[in-house]
């Protein structure tokens, strides 16, 4: 899979994941772990399935260092 998470979503997503990933150890619930722990691998690797499966990404498609957006196609 190719990113398609852009650079300002992305930590969000951690920033979030973290967050809901202490939570969750503080209070020793496995879905927010879980969840926290996914925001966080969405966020470090700018990939999300659920974006993926829509089709949306959230790339800007003038951002230097960045591929250009484009639609996603399913084979």
């Amino acid at each position: 899979m190719r990113q398609n998470v852009g650079q300002l979503d992305a930590y969000i997503r951690i920033s979030g994941g973290l967050t809901l990933l202490g939570w969750g150890l503080s209070k020793k619930s496995m879905p927010a772990i879980a969840a926290g722990s996914m925001k966080v691998a969405e966020g470090v690797t700018r990939c999300c399935p659920m974006l993926y499966l829509l089709g949306l990404d959230t790339l800007k498609p003038d951002t230097p260092g960045e591929p250009k957006a484009e639609p996603l196609r399913n084979g």
